[in-house]
């Protein structure tokens, strides 16, 4: 699976009109599956996300994990994260999920991460999402499970 975190001063997901998720301090996460991904691959990377240590503590280092700063995570489905830009200038996406696989991941994420005692807001699966945020930082990373 991939992800690609961002630390949030807030963040929000809007489907149609209306706010669908919302967190204030946290992580925006977006995810993707891939073919080759599993239940136990998902949980690896709950967990990876949850123990990262991203967040500032008290001489500003960046020594807390998101739990321990009291964040929570706004948990995004993206398969554009599997783009492969090799060729051309049109991205494919065959190194992305089938739908109902990387559904059904991206819900094992979601049950993982609250699992872990992680407050979770999340997007809607397959639909068209606007995604707001102020980036705290800003503090970006990818993350890859076959590339830990």
């Amino acid at each position: 699976m991939r992800a690609l975190l961002q630390r949030v001063n807030q963040a929000s997901v809007t489907v149609e009109g209306a706010i669908i998720g919302q967190i204030d301090t946290g992580l925006l996460v977006f995810v993707c599956a891939m073919p080759d991904d599993t239940e136990a691959t998902a949980q690896a990377l709950a967990l990876k996300v949850a123990k990262l240590r991203l967040f500032k503590d008290e001489a500003g280092k960046m020594n807390l994990s998101l739990a321990q700063a009291g964040g929570g995570a706004l948990i995004v489905s993206q398969f554009t994260l599997a783009a492969d830009t090799a060729r051309g200038t049109r991205p494919g996406f065959s190194y992305a999920a089938k739908p109902d696989q990387a559904n059904a991941l991206y819900e094992h994420f979601i049950t993982c991460m609250k699992d872990l005692e992680i407050p979770v807001q999340t997007g809607q699966f397959g639909a068209n999402m606007s995604v707001a945020l102020v980036n705290d930082g800003p503090v970006t990373l990818w993350l890859d499970t076959e590339n830990p």
